[in-house]
């Protein structure tokens, strides 16, 4: 019996499903499904972005919150002269600029 090109392709589709749920690999060329492996660790990381690095990061910045005196911190980081100022303006804008590409 002769099969139209669409229904060997609802087959070929129907094949890939069934070997995703069976969490088989995708071939090289072919979508994996989800960008991210729930589970991923070291080199199990998929598209851009490292979730479990902004986790850590989020929880960081939390705890540092809950335990120091940020404004102390803040008054402490703040330029104590107009010389200081502009030295840390210009370092600024250097990192802005070559954030930007155009610095070296």
């Amino acid at each position: 019996m002769n099969r139209s090109s669409g229904e060997r392709r609802d087959d070929a589709a129907r094949k890939q499903r069934q070997q995703g749920q069976q969490g088989a690999e995708p071939k090289p060329g072919q979508q994996g499904g989800q960008q991210q492996d729930s589970g991923a660790g070291a080199g199990n990381q998929y598209g851009e972005g490292n979730y479990q690095a902004t986790r850590d990061y989020n929880r960081g910045v939390k705890e540092h919150m809950e335990k120091h005196d940020i404004e102390r911190e803040a008054r402490d980081a703040a330029p104590r002269s107009e010389e200081e100022a502009r030295q840390m303006e210009e370092a600024e804008r250097a990192g802005k600029d070559k954030a930007r590409g155009g610095g070296t």
